[in-house]
């Protein structure tokens, strides 16, 4: 009787031929845990570059765990790039496919810097425009660091994933369209530039890809962005719901109440009747947030202060 194979010998299998791929195409072998899937397709390098519109005058911010195939190309285009790794610590062998770029084509090298830590938990430099293909567990976070990030920077285009990217850029009523999607355009222009096909890269992720370019608002809306998410938070928790299932809550309620209480007590207003939102909220009690655009949170927020 043939014995049965495992799923784990399978996987082990996979991984053998994986390496053995990565060393015939050039000794390097890259963790795909922290995001390491080089882009490989110089065309495509070059499209998402010139995308960005750079000038000379540019100070380029890059962020990636790559082997610096495309810090190159910027070196060619900006006045100076910032090139900070977003996983440490990184395999030594990519430090030295660096280095030995950058060794190679030495008058360039001058217009470099390298920042070697975790970019959600350091402060990001002043630069003009951000060009990088993240690794796409740290997408949502460094989205909105670089939306909070002062002072403004003029673009961003971004590698993601396919359905983030479809997120960030979805409209009210889409089926995609989400917490993430209203914040996001609440700050910025978002447009989505191009498909990328999981082919492009070395080794190919388990998912497809997409270029979005970000453009942030400048003078941001004159709103408090804490105050904001949270409204968003609750309305989109249940994004089918209607806004009076969602504010119906016992503990919605309660939450809405001791904040109340807690403005009250902070700005020295005297309070006597209960606060209740719901009987604010009656005019919006029949919307659901899959369809509410922007204005319409910003006036469910204005009724709410």
């Amino acid at each position: 009787m043939p014995k049965i194979k495992s799923a784990a010998s399978g996987r082990r299998r996979e991984r053998q031929q994986q390496r053995g791929q990565l060393k015939s195409a050039g000794g390097l072998m890259f963790n795909t845990g922290i995001g390491q899937h080089i882009l490989k397709n110089p065309l495509i390098v070059n499209s998402i570059i010139d995308k960005a519109a750079l000038r000379p005058t540019d100070v380029v911010l890059e962020v990636g765990p790559g082997t610096g195939n495309m810090t190159v190309k910027l070196l060619e285009k900006a006045k100076k790039v910032k090139r900070g790794f977003s996983v440490w610590p990184l395999r030594l062998e990519c430090h030295l496919a660096v280095a030995g770029t950058f060794f190679v084509s030495w008058p360039l090298a001058s217009k470099l810097q390298v920042m070697v830590g975790d970019v959600l938990k350091t402060d990001l430099p002043f630069f003009d425009a951000c060009v990088a293909n993240l690794p796409y567990q740290i997408s949502s976070p460094f989205v909105f660091k670089l939306l909070l990030h002062r002072p403004f920077f003029r673009c961003a285009v971004l590698m993601f994933q396919r359905e983030f990217a479809l997120r960030l850029v979805a409209k009210p009523g889409d089926k995609l369209y989400c917490r993430l999607s209203i914040n996001t355009q609440l700050l910025a222009r978002v447009d989505h530039l191009m498909k990328v096909g999981k082919n492009n890269f070395r080794p190919p992720p388990k998912v497809e890809s997409s270029v979005v370019r970000i453009e942030p608002k400048n003078p941001p809306p004159p709103i408090n962005f804490q105050e904001w998410d949270g409204l968003v938070r609750i309305t989109f928790v249940r994004k089918n719901k209607t806004l009076s299932a969602a504010f119906k809550s016992s503990a919605v309620q309660q939450l809405l109440e001791k904040n109340y209480r807690i403005h009250c007590s902070i700005h020295n207003i005297v309070s006597t009747k209960c606060f209740c939102c719901f009987n604010k909220l009656l005019c919006f009690k029949i919307k659901r947030a899959v369809y509410m655009n922007i204005w319409y949170v910003l006036n469910i927020n204005h009724l709410m202060n």
